[in-house]
């Protein structure tokens, strides 16, 4: 008989996921998934349930790593809300599954798993694509998928400054706070990156708030917000200028606004560029179009059902 899951709570993902360990790891399936082998990943691009009534949907996300032996779905509610609500944007739970026995195993909180995962991918799209020197690092947004960003970022490059903008200025100077590093709150986003190397958007908008007139060229843009076909944060300027790389272009000709709104051509997958299949141009300016994978939830679970395990 199986045994009943374990139920691993926020606090408890937060210390059992670690940035050195999952980034390889994520590498690795990021890798597998580009070579196209549906015998080795099983992912199907996500179902969404529309939820209208409150401006949200609610989606579905499974994926069987069949070499790992690891079969997870991740749910995730998300909601636009409007300017000042204190309700969630997110609300996300990770499944992970026996494959034997069809049994779920684990129930983890899966804000903490998106935001690690989300982020990592990101760090991962910055060693392959920014600038060989770059000095100065721009987060446009300042919630959760925000700070996740500064901490990766800057456990994994050494930036010589960081700025923050966000619509609401308290907001901006609240996060600035609470890193454990020097950053500066600028006004504008025109403000905040004129000049930088690398720019990540993790906002909540629908309508471009990055334009290509203000990214240096050059410049590595992690693109993470906006994860619906009619929401957008960068304009045509910027996504018909620069070398757009996502992690799935079946996700990204689906789901991606930024995408599918501009005409943009996907470039490369992150993972054809690990494999040596497609070149990482790093002397142009990039966009990484960040979605999210089941393939990456499950990952993220394994980890931390493994580490939990290690502790009990």
């Amino acid at each position: 008989m199986a045994e009943p899951p374990v139920l691993i709570r926020q606090d408890e993902v937060e210390d059992l996921l670690h940035y050195k360990d999952l980034i390889p790891r994520l590498e690795i399936a990021l890798r597998k998934f580009s070579k196209l082998d549906s015998a080795e990943v099983i992912q199907p691009v996500r179902t969404t349930v529309p939820l209208q009534k409150y401006n949200g949907f609610l989606g579905l996300m499974p994926a069987y790593l069949v070499h790992e032996d690891i079969l997870c779905t991740k749910l995730v509610c998300f909601y636009k809300r409007e300017s000042g609500s204190t309700l969630p944007s997110t609300q996300a739970t990770v499944l992970l599954f026996d494959p034997e026995y069809g049994n779920v195993k684990a129930v983890m909180d899966g804000e903490v798993i998106t935001a690690k995962r989300t982020a990592a991918v990101s760090a991962i799209s910055a060693k392959l694509l920014m600038p060989a020197k770059s000095d100065v690092l721009t987060i446009l947004g300042a919630g959760h998928q925000a700070l996740s960003h500064y901490n990766v970022f800057t456990e994994t490059f050494s930036f010589k400054e960081v700025r923050v903008w966000s619509r609401r200025k308290e907001t901006a100077e609240r996060f600035a706070q609470s890193t454990q590093g020097h950053v500066t709150v600028l006004e504008s986003v025109e403000e905040a990156v004129n000049g930088a190397d690398v720019i990540v958007t993790v906002t909540g908008a629908s309508e471009p708030v990055l334009f290509g007139q203000w990214v240096k060229p050059g410049a590595h843009v992690a693109a993470v917000g906006a994860c619906r076909p009619d929401w957008r944060e960068l304009d045509d300027v910027l996504m018909r200028q620069a070398e757009v790389y996502v992690d799935s272009r079946e996700g990204a000709v689906a789901e991606s606004g930024d995408i599918i709104l501009s005409g943009a051509k996907v470039f490369a997958e992150l993972g054809e560029v690990l494999n040596g299949t497609r070149p990482a141009l790093r002397e142009k300016t990039t966009v990484f179009k960040s979605l999210g994978m089941g393939i990456q939830d499950a990952v993220s679970a394994k980890l931390v059902f493994e580490q939990w395990k290690n502790k009990h």
